[in-house]
């Protein structure tokens, strides 16, 4: 996938890309920063649990895979979102997979995980082996799931009880798009 650039309301310029293997070190920062700004995540600070070793391989991982993406998005040097999905391994279920994504709380509103959004899709679609996306989102994140709903997923469950943060229990719905 090349590198797309997006003009924000604001007149700064987005950059997406496929994450590389030498991101490893600024993607770990970034992951260990926005987890500590939401707790819309399934993770908080210090949980995300990968080294720069790790995630160097994780990410060589994501590139040889044609089921599988990591997307940055980029303001100058500074990652600001990222968007991973993660395709089945066995021949039955490569055509499905998760994805999650996250955006710095600073460029909340702004259009990223739109945009984010919309170029994982069109890969999938492009792609011809994605036939089903899926999400876990916390029902009480109503932009996200909004976001999700215009994009045409659907809602396919809830999970109650599935999230705990300091002493109190968070559920989460599923959502899914076919394509």
């Amino acid at each position: 996938m090349k590198r797309q650039i997006f003009r924000l309301g604001d007149g700064r310029e987005l950059a997406l890309r496929q994450a590389r293997p030498e991101d490893a070190r600024a993607v770990v920062d970034y992951v260990e920063e926005v987890c500590g700004e939401s707790n819309y995540l399934t993770f908080g600070p210090g949980e995300f649990g990968y080294t720069e070793e790790q995630e160097t391989e994780l990410l060589q991982g994501y590139l040889q895979a044609d089921n599988k993406l990591y997307l940055v998005a980029e303001i100058g040097d500074e990652i600001v979102g990222s968007l991973s999905f993660d395709g089945g391994r066995r021949p039955r279920m490569r055509h499905c997979g998760e994805f999650g994504m996250s955006v710095r709380r600073s460029e909340w509103r702004k259009g990223i995980g739109a945009i984010l959004l919309d170029v994982f899709i069109q890969w999938a679609r492009d792609g011809g082996i994605i036939k089903k996306i899926s999400l876990r989102v916390r029902t009480d994140n109503p932009g996200a799931v909004e976001l999700y709903r215009r994009r045409g997923f659907v809602l396919e469950g809830t999970h109650p009880r599935e999230i705990f943060i300091e002493g109190v229990f968070y559920d989460l719905y599923s959502m899914g798009l076919a394509l």
